[in-house]
């Protein structure tokens, strides 16, 4: 029979001074790194966006430190305080409430503070729903684009689509569920009906993947405003060879038919293009000299 590995004891060997940003689950509490946890059982300070659920996750380890609020409203009170920190010697480690730091947080001003001030600073890696999101979705991992959260409005959502739009790499958004169709619907109407994966409550009890085209997810009431936290995958643009004559062309018939704004709507989706720069050109072949 099979004989359990023992729990490997937390390093004691000494902690070096420096800023430490340090990954921690983004659900299944398991999912922390011993690394992670040596690191913050030996930390002077530990910065959290919110220091109950950093409090949570230390408790479940039997680990004790004091905590510091680092979010988007606290960064600029507590900032000075962890810089002060660094300057005598002491160990920081800066934690999000789930995940990698520095992805969608605040975090990155106080590492290149730390940084420019010549303060050591060391990735201790772990989970990450960005990743995790990537390794179970099944669409192009060689090149990806993290957009972070869409805009909330649907107008700048689209403008905010069609900047990418022209990108051959997968892209990858974090989204709420109260919004999530209403993304996934602008996403149809400016990417195209593009494969796509949306991956809910990654790592926990609940955990759910769903996959079709954009325009499928978009109206399955599964995904009409789910509980949970939630990354959209969506495919690259497929490869397209048209040239600039080969716009023009397609630019001009859809301007017998349609006005320009829908004219380069159409080609935009037609050829992978992004909408705003056709727009621009149908407006030109409209108004010629």
């Amino acid at each position: 029979m099979a004989r359990a590995l023992p729990t490997p004891a937390l390093d004691d060997a000494p902690l070096a001074p420096g800023l430490y940003v340090v990954a921690t689950p983004i659900g299944n509490l398991r999912d922390i790194t011993l690394r992670a946890l040596d690191v913050l059982a030996a930390a002077d300070l530990v910065l959290a966006e919110d220091t109950r659920v950093t409090g949570k996750l230390l408790a479940a380890y039997g680990l004790s430190a004091k905590l510091a609020r680092y979010d988007e409203h606290g960064a600029e009170q507590t900032r000075p305080r962890a810089m002060a920190a660094l300057a005598e010697g002491k160990r920081v480690a800066l934690v999000s409430d789930a995940g990698t730091p520095l992805v969608s947080d605040p975090g990155y001003r106080l590492v290149r503070e730390a940084a420019a001030e010549g303060f050591p600073v060391f990735p201790i890696p772990g989970a990450s729903a960005l990743l995790a999101g990537l390794s179970a979705a099944g669409l192009p991992t060689d090149r990806f684009l993290f957009a972070g959260f869409p805009p909330p409005k649907s107008a700048a959502r689209r403008t905010f689509l069609e900047e990418l739009a022209g990108l051959r790499a997968t892209l990858v958004f974090f989204e709420g569920g109260s919004r999530l169709a209403a993304s996934l619907a602008d996403m149809a109407a400016v990417l195209g009906d593009r494969e796509a994966v949306v991956c809910r409550e990654l790592t926990k009890l609940y955990e759910t993947i769903y996959r079709g085209p954009l325009a499928t997810l978009a109206a399955d009431p599964k995904l009409d405003a789910p509980k949970g936290e939630i990354v959209i995958l969506v495919a690259p643009g497929r490869e397209t060879e048209a040239t600039a004559a080969d716009v023009d062309t397609a630019l001009a018939d859809a301007l017998t038919r349609l006005r320009p704004a829908e004219a380069a709507a159409e080609v935009a989706k037609a050829l992978g293009l992004p909408r705003r720069d056709l727009y621009r050109r149908a407006m030109s072949l409209k108004s010629p000299g």
